[in-house]
Protein backbone atom coordinates (compact mmCIF):
# COMPACT_ATOMS: atom_id res chain seq x y z
CA UNK A 1 0.00 0.00 0.00
CA UNK A 2 1.41 3.37 -1.05
CA UNK A 3 1.45 6.09 1.60
CA UNK A 4 0.50 9.49 0.21
CA UNK A 5 2.31 12.65 1.17
CA UNK A 6 0.04 15.00 3.07
CA UNK A 7 -0.88 18.12 1.11
CA UNK A 8 -2.44 20.25 3.85
CA UNK A 9 -0.12 21.60 6.56
CA UNK A 10 -1.06 21.15 10.22
CA UNK A 11 -0.80 24.83 11.26
CA UNK A 12 -3.97 26.05 9.48
CA UNK A 13 -5.92 23.07 10.82
CA UNK A 14 -4.78 23.83 14.36
CA UNK A 15 -5.73 27.52 13.86
CA UNK A 16 -9.23 26.49 12.78
CA UNK A 17 -9.63 24.29 15.85
CA UNK A 18 -8.57 27.20 18.08
CA UNK A 19 -10.84 29.65 16.23
CA UNK A 20 -13.77 27.31 16.84
CA UNK A 21 -13.16 27.32 20.58
CA UNK A 22 -10.45 24.73 21.27
CA UNK A 23 -8.39 26.02 24.20
CA UNK A 24 -5.81 23.26 23.80
CA UNK A 25 -5.57 20.95 20.81
CA UNK A 26 -3.57 17.74 20.68
CA UNK A 27 -1.35 17.01 17.70
CA UNK A 28 -3.22 13.73 17.26
CA UNK A 29 -6.55 15.59 16.94
CA UNK A 30 -5.03 18.07 14.48
CA UNK A 31 -3.58 15.27 12.34
CA UNK A 32 -6.87 13.36 12.34
CA UNK A 33 -8.88 16.41 11.24
CA UNK A 34 -6.30 17.14 8.52
CA UNK A 35 -6.56 13.54 7.27
CA UNK A 36 -10.37 13.71 7.20
CA UNK A 37 -10.32 17.03 5.33
CA UNK A 38 -7.85 15.65 2.79
CA UNK A 39 -9.98 12.55 2.19
CA UNK A 40 -13.08 14.70 1.65
CA UNK A 41 -11.12 16.98 -0.71
CA UNK A 42 -9.82 13.97 -2.66
CA UNK A 43 -13.33 12.52 -2.94
CA UNK A 44 -14.72 15.82 -4.23
CA UNK A 45 -11.80 16.25 -6.64
CA UNK A 46 -12.21 12.70 -7.98
CA UNK A 47 -15.96 13.18 -8.49
CA UNK A 48 -15.44 16.59 -10.13
CA UNK A 49 -12.82 15.17 -12.51
CA UNK A 50 -15.21 12.38 -13.48
CA UNK A 51 -17.95 14.94 -14.15
CA UNK A 52 -15.64 16.99 -16.36
CA UNK A 53 -14.54 13.87 -18.26
CA UNK A 54 -18.16 12.78 -18.71
CA UNK A 55 -18.92 16.21 -20.19
CA UNK A 56 -15.93 15.69 -22.53
CA UNK A 57 -13.98 18.53 -20.90
CA UNK A 58 -10.37 18.63 -19.73
CA UNK A 59 -11.08 21.54 -17.40
CA UNK A 60 -12.73 20.99 -14.03
CA UNK A 61 -15.21 23.81 -13.54
CA UNK A 62 -16.63 25.45 -10.43
CA UNK A 63 -19.97 23.75 -11.11
CA UNK A 64 -18.27 20.32 -11.07
CA UNK A 65 -16.86 21.03 -7.62
CA UNK A 66 -20.21 22.29 -6.32
CA UNK A 67 -22.09 19.26 -7.66
CA UNK A 68 -19.53 16.82 -6.23
CA UNK A 69 -19.48 18.62 -2.87
CA UNK A 70 -23.26 18.55 -2.66
CA UNK A 71 -23.20 14.79 -3.19
CA UNK A 72 -20.94 14.28 -0.19
CA UNK A 73 -22.70 17.13 1.64
CA UNK A 74 -25.83 15.04 1.94
CA UNK A 75 -23.95 12.97 4.54
CA UNK A 76 -21.67 15.73 5.88
CA UNK A 77 -22.96 19.03 7.32
CA UNK A 78 -20.90 21.72 5.61
CA UNK A 79 -21.94 24.84 3.79
CA UNK A 80 -21.90 25.10 0.00
CA UNK A 81 -23.00 28.27 -1.76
Amino acid sequence: MKVRKKEIPLAPIERILHQEGGKRVSEEATRLLRDIIEEIARFIAREACELAAHADRKTVMKEDIIFAAKRIGKQTPFFIE
